[in-house]
């Protein structure tokens, strides 16, 4: 006469009181309890979106640029005062505060995504990942420099020198046309509407940034 099988010898249907593993833990359904806990479902998503970064007032805009006019203006034109006068102060020194200015704003911008003036009105220059060169957002923000915490510097990363140039660029060149009549009043035509596209549209982007691809934000601290 064959003896019953019993769980314990290999049934195949569970007892419903639960068996115990080696180690002395309950199972169910042959994981144990604790490993459910544990389950990477129920875990954080790792590298979820950070929080967006707060868009710099113009207010802010405006004293970082009045900052970084009086730094390069004024000793470009002391010095370009030392070489010519008169009438050739007005054609030279034009030109000599752009070139100085574009350079200056440039190099500040592609290692630091800030000028000397942002920094004191506490905003800097980001890469604006809604245009289509925003593709390269994540290789710009890794380019940062890194905070002695790891993260990018200010958090949001750094234009890259293509844009920073740009950027330059399109505000620069406009001063140095300056003497030129024509083209003189088209460069304070220019920055008028420069000024007002900051208020078109909810990015506060000007002309410069539309061009470049860049926003301006409030500065986060590491």
């Amino acid at each position: 006469m064959a003896t019953p099988r019993t769980p314990a010898q290999g049934s195949d249907e569970p007892s419903g009181t639960g068996s115990a593993l080696p180690d002395g833990e309950p199972a169910l359904y042959g994981h144990p309890v604790d490993s459910l806990a544990d389950d990477p479902v129920d875990d954080p998503v790792e590298g979820a979106a950070g929080e967006e970064p707060a868009l710099a007032e113009p207010g802010q805009r405006l004293l970082a640029r009045i900052v970084d006019t009086l730094v390069v203006g004024l000793p470009v034109i002391i010095v370009v005062k030392e070489f010519v006068s008169g009438h050739q102060l007005d054609v030279v020194a034009p030109p000599a505060v752009a070139g100085c200015m574009l350079l200056y704003e440039a190099v500040q911008l592609a290692l630091w995504g800030q000028t000397l003036g942002k920094r004191f009105a506490g905003i800097q220059v980001v890469p604006d990942p809604s245009v289509p060169e925003g593709a390269l957002m994540g290789a710009e923000r890794a380019a940062a420099p890194e905070t002695f915490a790891g993260a990018p510097e200010g958090g949001y990363g750094r234009p890259s020198v293509l844009r920073a140039v740009l950027r330059a660029a399109v505000y620069s060149v406009p001063i140095a046309l300056r003497p030129v009549h024509i083209l003189g009043l088209l460069a304070s035509l220019f920055w008028v509407a420069n000024a007002g596209f900051i208020y078109e549209g909810t990015h506060r982007r000007a002309v410069h940034d539309r061009l470049a691809g860049t926003l301006v934000v409030k500065r986060r601290t590491p």
